[in-house]
């Protein structure tokens, strides 16, 4: 499990780095970055995972999340994986489209040609980056905790639904809430999954909190000036299943904000605060 590193640079006392590797899950190389707080020599120190949205790569937020000096006051470990694996023999949408295909992974694992050989993402964050992630830098693999943004927001709530024990933590910005529900995931469950809607189930928030799937509680941040809001993020559905499901979760509707990085950086301290208190001892 060697990395490359592609770029390191000091910031609020910790270290910023990027680094690639080849993954066996993907078939392909992998960019991914990793942020380190200063810490004593020894620790180990718990972990963030964040799931980024269409069209990004782990860029984006490392370079528009504006997490590091929270992380830095926190003692987090910050870690921001691509989105889908990349490639000229990795098979994209075939009419370029940014919702399917290259930077739009979904974190599911494909079952359709031509899509099965790389896109294997729920695999890649689920398995084999963690274990890359631990063997190169100082995690605690018993606190950690995800979260993302949209088509991430999507991936880190099924993650934490279908991992409650490994995430003691779990939120999202504009998460894509029921991707069986809305055309962004229609689109992609069909490309990667095929027809049946039974196997996309494992993959839809609000469809595993229906079939019994449990947690210890959300913290969801949508804009109220998002333009996808209504057609393809549908906050109403988590809602109403968390509440008959009793799970717990603060959703927070806010006035005058957008899908972008904009909304993501004004509330990411907020979520990294709430993070750190379930990662604590």
């Amino acid at each position: 499990m060697t990395i490359q590193t592609v770029s390191t640079n000091a910031s609020h006392g910790g270290v910023q780095g990027v680094y690639r590797h080849a993954s066996q899950a993907t078939g392909t190389d992998m960019v991914f970055s990793v942020y380190v707080p200063p810490h004593a020599e020894g620790a180990k120190l718990p972990v963030v995972w964040y799931l980024s949205g269409l069209t990004c790569t782990h860029a984006n937020v490392t370079e528009k999340g504006e997490f590091r000096r929270a992380c830095a006051e926190l003692g987090l470990i910050f870690v921001a994986p691509d989105t889908s694996p990349r490639g000229p023999d990795v098979p994209g949408d075939a009419d370029n489209a940014y919702d399917f295909g290259l930077g739009a992974g979904f974190y599911v694992d494909a079952t359709q040609e031509p899509f099965a050989r790389n896109y294997r993402m729920w695999s890649y964050v689920t398995d084999e980056l963690p274990k890359v992630v631990a063997g190169h830098f100082p995690v605690d693999a018993k606190r950690q905790s995800i979260m993302g943004h949209s088509m991430g927001g999507h991936g880190a709530l099924t993650v934490a639904l279908r991992n409650p024990h490994r995430y003691r933590a779990a939120s999202a910005f504009a998460p894509i809430v029921a991707p069986s529900q809305v055309p962004w995931g229609i689109k992609a469950l069909t490309g990667y999954l095929g027809p049946n809607k039974e196997a996309w189930r494992n993959h839809d928030t609000v469809a595993l909190i229906e079939d019994g799937a449990k947690y210890s509680g959300f913290l969801v941040d949508v804009g109220e000036a998002d333009n996808f809001l209504k057609e393809q993020l549908r906050p109403e559905l988590l809602q109403a299943a968390c509440s008959k499901a009793n799970i717990p979760l603060t959703l927070r509707r806010q006035p005058g904000y957008d899908h972008s990085y904009y909304f993501i950086s004004t509330f990411m301290s907020d979520h990294l605060h709430w993070h750190a208190e379930r990662l604590k001892g």
